[in-house]
This record gives structure tokens, C-alpha cells and sequence, in this order.
């Protein structure tokens, strides 16, 4: 295995950057339409209660609710440290898994290994999940089924990581013993398989209610993928560039 400890700390530094990179860009794509999904719930929640206008004329709003997290706090420092947090995380997964990898897949190299490790990361951990359960703004849905949405959603990134684990093992078996196309297309359609069969089992998940705004829905979902995104996207920059650096500077060395 190559230098683990090296590609670990690379990956907690490129993490670190993509998370900052990845809280602008939901802090400014992903909280305008979570704040307009909020302003919907408190109107529709006003019209089935008949109380509309209450909160204006108590003089206060849920920013102001003394003991709780206002939507401040949520939006900048609480989504600050979640994204930075979580981002760092899957950074020092993808250093420790390219540290595995370099060199060992086909006869690409060792920044070729770990671009492919980051992008299988993205389209897995990321990509195939947000298609299969796109996510709604946290006004939408019934609070009863959170525990059951979020066991389905887990379990179907759950499969599709291992599923992705297991198509590049066999990839990796198929180019040694015959044509590059089968060692692509095989592994692939068996990952889509997979990962279908996921879903039947699973099921959707539908809860938005049909008078929800389609224009917020769709802005918070694009949102939504936009971050995740600039997360891998600038995870893998970062990671190669600190990765090719570094096996430059030990062939200088050398």
C-alpha cells in the first residue's frame, strides 16, 4: 500500500477546502429556497389553524424563540460546521481509499487511481443516492417517517457504495484477462442492477404535497446537487494536485 498516512493527512486538507467551498455554495444555491419552503409551511400552517397574522401580532417569530436554534444559527455557523465537518470526513475516506488504489488499477497512474476512487466516491456516495431519493427542504414531509426515510436513504447509500466497491474489483479482474470495453461495460450494468433492485426493494419516498411550490422544490433540489458537486469536485482537484506534488517532489529526491 503506498504511503497511507500521507494520502490520509492529503485528503483531510483537500476535504477541509472542499467543505468551505461547498458551504458557499449552499449557503447562496441551497437557504433561499429552504427559507421560502419554511415561509409556504407557516402560511399553509396558519390557513389550516385560522390563525394567520398570530405571530405579527405577538410580535415575535421563530428567530426569536427564546431556548432553541434560530434559522440564523442554522444557516451560517450551524450548516458552516456540518458541511466543513462532513466534508473533511469524506476527504480523509477518499485519501486512505486512493492510498489503496494507486497504482493498482489497470496502468493508470497514481493520480489517474485517485481520480477514479473520487469520482466512483461521487457518483455512489453522491450522485446515484440524490436520483434515487432526491432531497426535500426540511418544510416538506411528514415528521412521523423521518426515522423511516432516513434508515431507506442510508440503506440505499449503504448498497450503492459497496455495489460501486464491487464493480471496480471487477473491472479491475475483467481488464486483466480481456477487452477494456467488457472490463467497463460489464461492471457498470452490473452496478445499475444493483442499485435498481435497490430501489424496488426500498421503494420511493413521495412526501411533498402537491400544492408545494415546483419552483422551490426544483431550486432546493439543484441546489442541493450543486453542492455536493463543487464538494467532489474540488475535493479531487485539490487531493491530485497535493498528491502530484508530493510524488514530485520524492522524484527529485530520488
Amino acid at each position: 500500500m503506498t504511503d497511507a498516512r500521507t494520502f490520509l493527512i492529503h485528503g483531510l486538507i483537500a476535504g477541509l477546502l472542499a467543505g468551505i467551498a461547498a458551504f458557499a455554495v449552499a449557503a447562496t444555491l441551497g437557504e433561499p429556497p429552504i427559507d421560502a419552503a419554511i415561509a409556504v409551511e407557516e402560511a399553509q400552517s396558519e390557513q389550516s389553524h385560522d390563525h394567520a397574522g398570530d405571530e405579527a401580532a405577538d410580535g415575535h417569530s421563530h428567530d426569536d424563540e427564546e431556548g432553541g436554534i434560530t434559522r440564523g444559527q442554522q444557516a451560517g455557523p450551524g450548516l458552516a460546521t456540518a458541511t466543513i465537518a462532513l466534508s473533511t470526513v469524506i476527504g480523509g475516506v477518499v485519501g486512505i481509499g486512493a492510498a489503496v488504489a494507486a497504482g493498482r488499477i489497470g496502468r493508470i497512474g497514481i493520480v489517474g487511481s485517485t481520480t477514479l476512487v473520487a469520482a466512483v466516491g461521487f457518483v455512489s456516495f453522491a450522485l446515484v443516492p440524490w436520483i434515487a431519493y432526491p432531497p426535500n427542504p426540511p418544510a416538506t414531509g411528514s415528521g412521523d417517517t423521518i426515522g423511516e426515510r432516513t434508515a431507506m436513504y442510508f440503506s440505499f447509500v449503504i448498497v450503492s457504495v459497496v455495489a460501486a466497491y464491487g464493480a471496480v474489483a471487477l473491472a479491475k479482474t475483467l481488464a486483466r484477462r480481456g477487452s477494456l470495453w467488457v472490463a467497463v461495460v460489464l461492471p457498470a450494468v452490473g452496478y445499475i442492477a444493483v442499485v435498481a433492485l435497490a430501489f424496488a426493494v426500498l421503494g420511493p419516498i413521495d412526501e411533498v404535497p402537491d400544492e408545494f411550490p415546483a419552483n422551490t422544490l426544483f431550486s432546493f433540489r439543484m441546489g442541493a446537487l450543486a453542492t455536493q458537486a463543487t464538494l467532489w469536485a474540488v475535493l479531487t482537484i485539490a487531493l491530485t494536485g497535493l498528491i502530484q506534488r508530493t510524488t514530485s517532489r520524492k522524484a527529485v529526491a530520488a
